[in-house]
C-alpha cells in the first residue's frame, strides 16, 4: 500500500488573490505532495473547481487535480463528462474526480435549482451516464431526468476511465460509495468511524457483485496549524455533539501527522490535508506541511 497526501486549500481559498492561488500551486509541485484539490462553493468566494483545476494544470506537470467535491444534482451530465474529459487529457491523465450531492444550504440549492429531496436520485441517474459517456461509443439512454440517442462525446478522457471518488459518512452515502464509487474521501471523522465505513462500503460492493481497490481508501482531514479558531470549534460542537472538536481537527502540524499514520494503520492510504483557515503565507505553510507529513508516502505499508 503506497500512502499519498495531497493538499487543499479548503476556506482558505475564500477570497485568495490569483498571484496567492499561483504560489500554493507552485509549492505544491515543487514541495512533492501529490496532489491538489478544490471544493465547491457556488454562491461563495472561492474559486471554481474545474476553473482552478485547469489554471494548476498549465502550471504543474507532475500533481493530480481533484475536485473535493463537484455537486452533480443540477448539472447535464453530458456537459459534466465533456468538461473533465477534456480537462483530463490536456493534464495528461491526472484528473481525480470527486463528486457528491452539494451542501444543504439554501442558497446552495437554489442556485443549483435541485430540492434536497431530489439531489440523490439526480446524482445516481448522472453518475453512470457519465462513466458511460466516457467510455462507450455511443450512448442511448431513457430516465426520468435525461434521455439520450446515440451520443457520443471527444476527446475521451486518458485514463480508460477515470477513477470516481466519493465522500459521506451517513448510511445512505456509504451505500452510494459501495454502489458507484471507485474510491471514498470522507471527512471529519475518527479512524475508528472511517473502518467501520470502510467495512460498510466493502459489504455494500460485494453484495452488487463490485469491489474497490483497497488503495482507494482515505481522508480529507481538516486541521488547524495553530489554535483552533473558536467559529470551527463551535461549528464541530454543533455537528458532532459529545465529540472533541481535536478528535476530528488534529491541531498542530504533529498532530495531524498522528492523526495520517492512525489512518494509514487501520488501512487508508490517501489524505487530503486541509488548513482550517488562510496561512501567512501558502508557500511557507506548505513548506512546514511537508517537513511534517510527507515522508509518510516514502514508506510503503503492508495491509
Amino acid at each position: 500500500m503506497k500512502v499519498r497526501i495531497g493538499f487543499g486549500p479548503g476556506t482558505g481559498a475564500a477570497g485568495m488573490a490569483a498571484a496567492d492561488f499561483a504560489e500554493m500551486v507552485d509549492a505544491l509541485e515543487a514541495e512533492g505532495f501529490d496532489s491538489l484539490w478544490l471544493s465547491e462553493r457556488l454562491t461563495g468566494q472561492s474559486f471554481d473547481p474545474v476553473v482552478g483545476l485547469s489554471f494548476a494544470a498549465g502550471r504543474t506537470r507532475r500533481i493530480k487535480l481533484g475536485t473535493s467535491v463537484m455537486v452533480l444534482p443540477g448539472r447535464n451530465p453530458v456537459v459534466v463528462a465533456k468538461e473533465l474529459a477534456t480537462l483530463d487529457v490536456l493534464c495528461g491523465g491526472r484528473l481525480l474526480p470527486a463528486f457528491g450531492l452539494g451542501v444543504a444550504e439554501p442558497a446552495e440549492q437554489q442556485a443549483f435549482g435541485v430540492a434536497r429531496e431530489e439531489r440523490a436520485a439526480w446524482f445516481d441517474e448522472a453518475l453512470p451516464l457519465i462513466r458511460r459517456l466516457w467510455t462507450e461509443e455511443a450512448v442511448d439512454h431513457d430516465g426520468p431526468r435525461f434521455q439520450l440517442q446515440g451520443v457520443s462525446i471527444g476527446p475521451r478522457p486518458v485514463q480508460h476511465p477515470p477513477d470516481v471518488w466519493l465522500g459521506g459518512r451517513a448510511p445512505s452515502e456509504l451505500r452510494r460509495v459501495g454502489r458507484l464509487g471507485d474510491g471514498w474521501l470522507p471527512s471529519f471523522c475518527t479512524p475508528a468511524e472511517a473502518e467501520a465505513g470502510r467495512e460498510e462500503i466493502e459489504k455494500v460492493a460485494a453484495e452488487t457483485g463490485r469491489s474497490i481497490d483497497p488503495e482507494h481508501f482515505g481522508a480529507l482531514v481538516v486541521y488547524s496549524a495553530g489554535p483552533m479558531p473558536e467559529r470551527l470549534r463551535a461549528a464541530l460542537q454543533l455537528r458532532r455533539p459529545g465529540v472533541d472538536p481535536a478528535a476530528v481537527v488534529p491541531v498542530g502540524h504533529e498532530a495531524l501527522r498522528t492523526r495520517l499514520e492512525e489512518f494509514v494503520a487501520r488501512g487508508f492510504s490517501k489524505f487530503v490535508p486541509v488548513p482550517a483557515g488562510a496561512p501567512a503565507s501558502w508557500s511557507g505553510e506548505l513548506s512546514q506541511l511537508a517537513s511534517a507529513v510527507l515522508d509518510l508516502q516514502t514508506q510503503r505499508r503492508s495491509t
